[in-house]
Parts: C-alpha cells; sequence; structure tokens
C-alpha cells in the first residue's frame, strides 16, 4: 500500500512538475514572435536547469537503490531538456551583454553538474554517502529554484499588479512543490521533501498576492486627453494636407491656362 501510494503522489507529482516546467513555453513563444527578449531575466531558467540535472543524477541507480526513483529521473530529464530549449532561445535573442552573462551562467551550471556526476561517480563508493552529497547540492539547488521569484513577489507587492506574476506559474509551483513533498515523506527521503517545504509556502505566497491584487492589473488604455490630442493632430494634418492640393491644383490651372494663351496668340 505505501509504494502504491508513493509512485501514485509521484505520477501526480510529475503531471504537476511537467506544467511547471512547460509554462514558460508561453512566453518563449512570444520571444519567438517578436525576435526579442524584452529585458525579462534568464537566471531563473538556468537555476531550474541545475535543479533538474542534479535530481536526475539523483535519482539514477547509480545514486538512489536500484530504480525506486524513476519518476524522479523521468520528470527532471524532460525538465533538463526544457529548461536547455529556453535558454537557447533566450540566447539566440538577447542582446550581447545579456548574451555574455548568460552563456557565463550556463557554463559554470554545466560545469558544476559534471563535476557533482563524476566526483559523486569515482569519488564515492556507497549509495548512502552518494546521496547525502548530490541530496545535499540539490537542495541547495532546489531552494534557490523557489526563492528565486521572491523578486517577482517583491515588485508585485510595491505596485500591487500581478502583471509580471502569471497565475497558472504561481498554481504549478504551489501543486508540484506540496506533491513533491509529500512524496519525499512518504519515501523518507528529506532530501526530495524538505526543499519543497520552502516551495509550498512560497507557491502558496503567490497565490494569495494574485487574488489580492488581480482586480489591480489593468490593460495600458489611452486616457480621453490623449484620444482628443491624438484627433485634433489628425485632424490639423489632414486640413494641411487638403490645402496643399488645393495649391498644387491652383498651379495646374495656370499653367494650363498659360499655355492655351500662348498656342492663340
Amino acid at each position: 500500500m505505501g509504494d502504491r501510494l508513493r509512485v501514485a503522489v509521484g505520477i501526480m507529482g510529475n503531471g504537476a512538475a511537467l506544467l511547471l516546467y512547460a509554462a514558460p513555453m508561453i512566453t518563449f513563444t512570444r520571444v519567438l514572435r517578436k525576435k526579442n527578449t524584452e529585458d525579462f531575466s534568464c537566471v531563473p531558467y538556468i537555476v531550474a536547469l541545475l535543479n533538474c540535472f542534479l535530481y536526475a543524477w539523483y535519482g539514477l541507480p547509480i545514486v538512489s537503490r536500484g530504480w525506486e526513483n524513476f519518476t524522479v529521473v523521468s520528470i527532471n530529464a524532460i525538465g533538463v531538456l526544457l529548461e536547455l530549449s529556453f535558454i537557447s532561445i533566450y540566447l539566440r535573442f538577447a542582446p550581447a551583454n545579456a548574451k555574455k552573462k548568460v552563456g557565463i551562467l550556463t557554463a559554470l551550471v554545466i560545469l558544476i553538474c559534471c563535476a557533482t556526476a563524476i566526483s559523486s561517480a569515482l569519488a564515492i563508493h556507497d549509495h548512502p554517502h552518494r546521496k547525502i552529497f548530490v541530496g545535499s547540492m540539490g537542495v541547495i539547488a532546489s531552494v534557490a529554484m523557489y526563492t528565486s521569484p521572491l523578486v517577482v513577489v517583491k515588485q508585485v507587492i510595491q505596485t500591487k499588479s500581478v502583471k509580471f506574476m502569471p497565475f497558472y506559474l504561481s498554481l504549478f509551483t504551489f501543486l508540484s512543490s506540496t506533491l513533491w513533498m509529500t512524496y519525499g515523506f512518504i519515501s523518507h527521503d528529506y532530501f526530495l521533501g524538505s526543499p519543497n517545504m520552502i516551495g509550498s509556502p512560497l507557491g502558496l505566497l503567490q497565490l494569495l498576492l494574485y487574488f489580492k491584487y488581480r482586480k489591480h492589473y489593468t490593460m495600458d488604455v489611452p486616457s480621453s486627453s490623449d484620444v482628443e490630442k491624438n484627433s485634433e493632430k489628425i485632424k490639423q494634418e489632414m486640413l494641411s494636407h487638403a490645402e496643399d492640393n488645393n495649391d498644387n491644383a491652383k498651379d495646374q490651372l495656370q499653367l494650363v491656362l498659360s499655355e492655351e494663351t500662348k498656342g492663340k496668340m
């Protein structure tokens, strides 16, 4: 019964995590369409890449015992592919300075991942110590991933607007972290459960802020004074254009009359 419950919660956690990792597709579809990164930060995706890689490695039989954490491996492998895709799109359309920073950070993350994998496989020779080493690295990366939206939370509180905090991203953060926290405690694996004890409350905080400030989120609509100014400007341009056309017509008429007069003479 315990194993069935653990697998069921893991499958539900996979579904929520997949939606969480795939949520930025909307943003990057807009980037591809506009060919512009619109000055948003790529750091959360780099941190998510580190988190996904470490937990994918953590779930493999070389660290865990057998395939007890297969659900952890599967979802985080998908997460690695998605985050690499998002970072690649960002690097293609970002300004030169941003490309350099993101490139350096991504290279550093890949170096950390490779060093963790190699050292845990070659320098540590038993599963318990491998789990402690890789799990500790994963906890740090997971906490960093879940706390990265705090910048946006601060912005929401200051501006009283949820423009930069999408509802579904907050919802999937809460659901995913809550389910994986439950999975970790059912499995008695605190390297999976403990970081989500931070992610779940933070996801709930984002949802509460969204419902509090959602009514303040309004689209930028031009004021009546701006509309009047623009309409007056258009009218003046039309009148000026009409006067120019009248002047041109008069000049052409005078030219025709002068030519007829010359012909009669």
